[in-house]
């Protein structure tokens, strides 16, 4: 997984590069203009590079940005010749995706919580503990996964609910930013003709949305 984000008002010109998640004993290390950021493992957890200019002058963006493979492969370069251990992923799936919940349980330890099987096309069936009051067996759902960053900022990874596994999350309209959306509990139900695993399109999410005010 990757995240990139940049935000030149706040950090200055410092691309941030997200591959895993972070680990309270995590250390890093700097060399040059680039930080390497490592788990209790040694692996790398991310990488954050000041004065990205000098390596992606035609950078643009406010928050999360998608880079080219030239891109990549321009900032992996940059990491092996200054020393550091680690990498970026050149090819990155989408991770908000559509899913289909094939399989519905209560939560063994929870009277509104529910266990859901999510068919996410390539990614395969992953485990997702849901609490909103309107999911159903059978329906098409948004689902974000693990190293999905949230409109808010907020990023996703496997966690654990009540004592219960969960994957990632299956999304609200307003969780997702869409224009409208009901400001209240509920996942966003797709039209059933969606592939499982296909890229979350939010024009086609807003005209759902908008179809059910």
């Amino acid at each position: 997984m990757l995240v990139t984000t940049y935000n030149c008002n706040a950090l200055g010109d410092v691309l941030i590069a997200v591959v895993g998640p972070d680990d309270p004993n995590q250390t890093s290390q700097k060399a040059g203009d680039i930080v390497g950021i490592y788990n209790a493992k040694g692996e790398a957890t991310g990488f954050n590079f000041f004065n990205i200019h000098q390596l992606l002058p035609e950078l643009e963006g406010n928050g999360q940005v998608n880079l080219s493979s030239a891109d990549l492969k321009t900032l992996n370069t940059a990491i092996a010749n200054a020393g550091l251990n680690g990498a970026l992923p050149l090819e990155n799936p989408a991770r908000i995706v559509i899913g289909k919940i094939v399989e519905f349980e209560a939560h063994p330890d929870s009277d509104h919580l529910h266990v859901t099987k999510v068919d996410l096309g390539a990614e395969g069936i992953k485990q997702i503990v849901c609490g909103a009051p309107n999911a159903e067996l059978g329906q098409t759902v948004v689902a974000a996964l693990p190293g999905a960053m949230m409109p808010d900022g907020k990023l996703i990874w496997p966690g654990v609910l009540r004592g219960v596994d969960s994957y990632g999350m299956l999304c609200a309209a307003r969780e997702l930013a869409l224009p409208n959306a009901p400001q209240k509990r509920g996942i966003l139900i797709m039209p059933d003709d969606l592939a499982a695993g296909q890229p979350f399109d939010f024009d086609q999410a807003a005209a759902v949305v908008a179809a059910q005010n």
